[in-house]
């Protein structure tokens, strides 16, 4: 049997190699939400020099997107950082996210839909930092509970070999990362919306309140 790989310890023990190298490594970090970035941009700030990239194409409307990318932004702007991330962010283009859809929108939450989404925004984060010239890249998506981590690491590990930049593993929820995510969001009074963020996972989030509502 195939023993799990543990990416936080796999992630620390970069970490230790570079400041023994007394070297700060720069990072093109994927972000999905504010309440996402908020631990992982505290953990990694003083270990790597960040460009967060705002690049989601499953949101919509575009008013929910335009909401999640100010409040990322405002958030940046806020925390104390010792290393301050810059912050960019990517076109918005949901047609990519419907293409890529296509003949999956039955598929629950967490399935292959989800996985090929992983891909489309790696990607695309993959491709901006080898162009970039970074010496990493990461999501902060592995924070989520909700989020495949072997999944994101492996299409991070894929797109490494395809486009010549290293991926930073990461389970960004384990060690009390996701709680304190939940923690910083109260703390700068943080938009922590209750869906993913495509039509799909709103759809499915629409159904279990409803059902709610009439238990």
């Amino acid at each position: 049997m195939e023993q799990k790989r543990n990416y936080r310890k796999e992630l620390e023990k970069i970490i230790e190699k570079h400041q023994k190298e007394d070297r700060i490594p720069t990072l093109f970090l994927h972000s999905c939400c504010a309440p996402c970035s908020s631990y992982v941009l505290e953990y990694l700030s003083p270990f790597f020099h960040i460009t967060d990239f705002f690049y989601n194409p499953n949101i919509s409307p575009e008013s929910e997107y335009k909401k999640r990318e100010e409040e990322l932004e405002r958030l940046i702007e806020r925390m104390p950082f010792q290393n301050r991330p810059v912050f960019l962010s990517g076109a918005y283009c949901p047609e990519k996210f419907y293409e890529m859809a296509k003949g999956m929108e039955s598929i629950p939450e967490g399935g292959e839909r989800c996985f090929a989404c992983y891909r489309l925004r790696l990607e695309e984060t993959a491709r901006m930092a080898a162009e970039g010239g970074y010496d990493y890249f990461a999501t902060t998506l592995t924070i989520s509970p909700l989020k495949n981590a072997a999944k994101l690491n492996e299409i991070g590990e894929e797109l490494e070999q395809k486009y010549g930049v290293k991926h930073l593993p990461s389970d960004f929820k384990k060690k009390n990362g996701y709680k304190r995510s939940i923690e910083l969001s109260a703390e700068y009074d943080l938009y922590r919306q209750d869906f993913c963020g495509c039509v799909f996972s709103k759809r499915e989030r629409d159904i279990r309140k409803n059902s709610l509502h009439r238990d």
